[in-house]
């Protein structure tokens, strides 16, 4: 099994045969625990005393995502078919952002970019609060494009436009 293979030299590894095999059928999550302790010959109470202590923890970790990314091509698969010939449009649509958010191209609420253009946004009006008051206090030096930059958004906010959006448009 391809989960054996990149759990070498991790937590699981160092436990001992009875504890892998209930920590692979606590992830199965097919039989009770009385089911499980039964199996691998020992009591329930001692597999309670095992999924308390640390290191069966980190191995149950390190076992739960080994075996699950074996799943990820599957369900990849099976999103680019939703995105494709889903029904309906909500799927599609959401099965498509699942993709592209994967990919890179954005967060799971698609906020990255416009979030990106805000934060520019703000750090350049801090710039040009910063050159203002040392212009009032008189520290600076004129600088003619702060002072236009100023004026361009200025005129952005008079107009109404949604600055944000521009911003995320040119970058």
């Amino acid at each position: 099994m391809t989960v054996y293979k990149s759990l070498q030299n991790g937590a699981f590894q160092s436990l001992d045969e009875r504890r892998k095999k209930a920590i692979i059928m606590l992830f199965e999550d097919k039989l009770t625990d009385e089911e499980i302790a039964k199996t691998v010959n020992r009591s329930r109470q001692t597999l309670a005393k095992w999924k308390k202590n640390k290191i069966f923890i980190k191995a149950q970790q390190e076992y739960r995502h080994i075996a699950l990314d074996n799943y990820v091509p599957d369900a990849i698969k099976q999103l680019h078919r939703l995105s494709l010939n889903a029904r309906s449009e909500m799927v599609r649509l959401q099965a498509n952002t699942t993709i592209l958010t994967m990919a890179g191209f954005g967060s799971i609420d698609g906020t990255n970019e416009l979030q990106n253009a805000q934060v520019r946004k703000a750090n350049a009006e801090a710039r040009i609060a910063e050159y203002q008051a040392d212009q009032l206090e008189g520290k600076g030096e004129t600088n003619p494009l702060l002072i236009g930059i100023q004026e361009a958004i200025v005129k952005d906010n008079e107009k109404g436009d949604n600055s944000d959006a521009n911003v995320v448009e040119d970058s």
